[in-house]
């Protein structure tokens, strides 16, 4: 009796019960099953994933041959045990003595591929060019394959080039091996030169291109290649629908990637998946939610990457409470065991101003990677927990983990927010080892460090140099010489942004009006402000409109800034009133200072500088009573002025000092240095502004 199609049988309606009752019935019999039967027998118990089996069947196999060994290779190396596959390739070859065939070969590449293991795989090469006269179509594609994965795209094509017919999985691979590796552009040449010769196109060449587009924001290409998909007539399946919906959300059309969801054959997990973290990269977190909900209330269950990509939506619309339950939901469910989704949660907890609890998902996550520390270390940057980061910092690098590109962000963004010059210069030299001052997110990152830290000109070198500039670089230089009063500079650079066609976003109008307060350019500000919402269709924020009334207040025409507060269609907050207040002590109007005052306190009842600037209007318009009334008010509400600190850096530590403690640094003979000062600006001819000077005793 031939046991062999009951075997195959069990395989392929996967009932390991069944295959296990056939297997004791040959072992009943007594006889000893010849190697085609033992063969087949070992593949059932590999395909249904029961490796110890196998693995015992197999060292008990009295004879072995080509293709006892393959299909335990190729199944361990399809499983992912790529370590053990590349074990039994050289025990197959040193103990057996067998000679490989090209089934055999392809399974050893596919495992050097998954272990990155550039030396073995190039051993097999050499193996294959020694003792085979030719290679088939499935080794030499991965081949390609392989040198590809492994970044060695000059091998790649030197395999590639010496196909006589590449077929079309040829050219898809190596298409594909050149995008993974960031040669978008080359890679977009090769697809390009296969439909020049005639190359089949099917749905994993798209697929690569689409990725290519998408990584290069090239819209049109991408839309081309969308067309191509149309006309050949591939039909919209689940991978294409995917790479559809990426490369339109990439690309910031979200309309498109919307209706190329929609006109899919049907709703696969990944095209629900791409959508959603579409919605979340393009900030519509309203619409990713939605989506969530309706993918909870059909037939599929989201899976772990679902979770990570909706999390951010939670964390834009500030959905604290629903993100929670999402938290239980994971933990239910088991993927809190995987670590990009304990990643993503720590992230949303951190963006929700939950720093505790993102610290204690850290502290419970059993495994960490690099994007683990980096997202602690900038949560502890948001928060304002600089020395947190720095320990945490430490921590990471003993611990082995190299820094990334976002380690060195979160870095520099701490030397800017303290300032720390001189750390900042440190990790500008540790980001040049790598090369990673090349990289946009760390250029922009070292602009605004230098700006905060008052350095410009290094500022503007490092912007100069940098080879990709995006918005964030150019609104960093430009809001970075607004800041420090270089309002001449800052349009020049604004100037120079739009005649590189990049096109501005509220902070690049944010830092314009600041510029053009700076200058004094009334005329000029308004006619940016104009064209902010006119041109671009950018709905102005209160900021915006602080610094109109700024500007205004600031050439002496504080009437006009009142105008165009009333007229603003939002609600003005202190911020504004405080330039309006700022604008009429400058230029004594008392009345209109005294309504801006009056209104902040109605904003914040409890804001100390309001009180006392309003006491001193009525002192200053000689109305006693509110102005007792207001030194009542101050003294019942126990109100103070927060205490305003100055720093300095000095030998690698920061040092600060305020008014309050300024005897404690009589030593320094600070006191006397201040003394000497004040005594050179009345020498000079200096009179104090008695106009809201007035103290009050705590």
């Amino acid at each position: 009796m031939s046991f062999t199609p009951l075997f195959r049988a069990c395989t392929s309606s996967k009932s390991l019960l069944n295959g296990k009752a056939v297997h004791a019935k040959l072992l009943k019999f007594g006889s000893k099953a010849n190697v085609f039967t033992n063969n087949h027998l070992l593949a059932m118990y590999l395909k249904l994933n029961q490796f110890d089996d196998a693995q015992r069947l197999f060292d008990r196999m009295p004879e072995r041959n080509i293709i006892s060994w393959t299909t335990l290779i190729s199944t361990y190396s399809q499983m992912g045990m790529s370590e053990k596959a590349l074990d039994c390739f050289r025990s197959m070859v040193l103990e057996d003595g067998f000679a490989p065939n090209g089934y055999t070969y392809v399974a050893a590449l596919s495992a050097c591929t998954s272990l990155g293991a550039e030396r073995t795989g190039k051993e097999l090469h050499g193996r294959m060019y020694r003792t085979e006269e030719s290679l088939n179509s499935f080794v030499t594609n991965c081949l390609v394959n392989f040198y590809g994965k492994c970044g060695l795209l000059k091998s790649a094509r030197l395999v590639f080039d010496g196909i006589l017919e590449p077929n079309s999985v040829t050219w898809a691979s190596l298409i594909s091996c050149y995008c993974q590796c960031g040669e978008y552009e080359e890679g977009l040449r090769i697809f390009l030169l296969a439909l020049r010769l005639g190359g089949i196109v099917n749905k994993f060449f798209c697929g690569s291109v689409l990725n290519a587009c998408a990584a290069m924001k090239s819209l049109q290409l991408g839309m081309q290649i969308h067309s191509l998909i149309v006309k050949s007539g591939f039909g919209m399946d689940q991978f294409l629908v995917t790479g559809l919906i990426d490369f339109y959300a990439k690309c910031g059309v979200l309309d498109l990637a919307r209706r190329a969801f929609d006109e899919a054959d049907a709703w696969e997990l990944h095209a629900w998946t791409a959508m959603i973290g579409g919605c979340v990269q393009l900030g519509s977190g309203r619409e990713a939610i939605d989506l969530f909900c309706k993918l909870l209330s059909s037939d599929l269950k989201p899976s772990e990457t679902t979770f990570s990509s909706v999390l951010g939506a939670f964390a834009d619309v500030k959905g604290v409470r629903v993100g929670k339950q999402i938290h239980c939901r994971i933990v239910k469910l088991g993927f809190d065991s995987f670590s990009f989704v304990c990643n993503a949660l720590m992230d949303f907890f951190s963006k929700s101003d939950l720093f505790e609890e993102s610290l204690k998902l850290f502290q419970e996550m059993k495994e960490h990677d690099v994007v683990s520390w980096n997202t602690l270390i900038a949560a502890c940057v948001s928060s304002g927990r600089y020395e947190d980061a720095i320990r945490f910092l430490k921590e990471m690098l003993l611990e082995g983990f190299e820094a990334s590109l976002y380690t060195y962000s979160s870095i520099l963004s701490i030397c800017g927010d303290l300032p720390a010059i001189e750390w900042g210069k440190q990790s500008h030299c540790r980001v040049l080892k790598p090369g990673f001052d090349s990289n946009v997110v760390v250029g922009s990152t070292l602009i605004d460090m230098y700006a905060k830290c008052g350095r410009l000109s290094e500022a503007r070198r490092v912007f100069d140099i940098l080879p990709t500039k995006n918005l964030v670089s150019w609104n960093t230089m430009l809001v970075g010489y607004a800041q420090h009063g270089f309002g001449k500079e800052a349009l020049e650079i604004y100037a120079t942004m739009q005649n590189s066609g990049v096109k501005p976003n509220d902070i690049t109008f944010l830092g314009v009006l600041s510029a053009c307060g700076h200058v004094g350019l009334l005329d000029e500000g308004l006619h940016h402000f104009n064209s902010m919402t006119q041109v671009y269709g950018i709905i102005p924020r209160t900021d915006h409109l602080a610094c109109i009334v700024s500007l205004f207040a600031r050439k002496g025409q504080t009437k006009q800034a009142y105008g165009f507060i009333k007229n603003f269609p939002g609600e003005p907050d202190k911020v504004v009133w405080r330039c309006l207040l700022s604008g009429c002590k400058a230029n004594g109007d008392f009345i209109l200072g005294k309504y801006a005052a009056e209104k902040i306190l109605g904003i914040d009842p409890d804001d100390t500088s309001a009180y006392i600037v309003l006491s001193n209007i009525y002192a200053e318009l000689q109305m006693w009573d509110e102005t007792a009334k207001m030194r009542k008010l101050i003294k019942e509400k126990s109100l103070k002025k927060e205490t305003g600190y100055s720093w300095t850096e000095l030998q690698n530590k920061i040092y600060t000092f305020s008014a309050c403690n300024i005897m404690s640094l009589q030593e320094s003979y600070l006191q006397q240095v201040l003394t000497g000062l004040t005594a050179q600006l009345f020498d000079s001819g200096y009179v104090p502004d008695v106009m809201f000077s007035l103290q009050f005793e705590e």
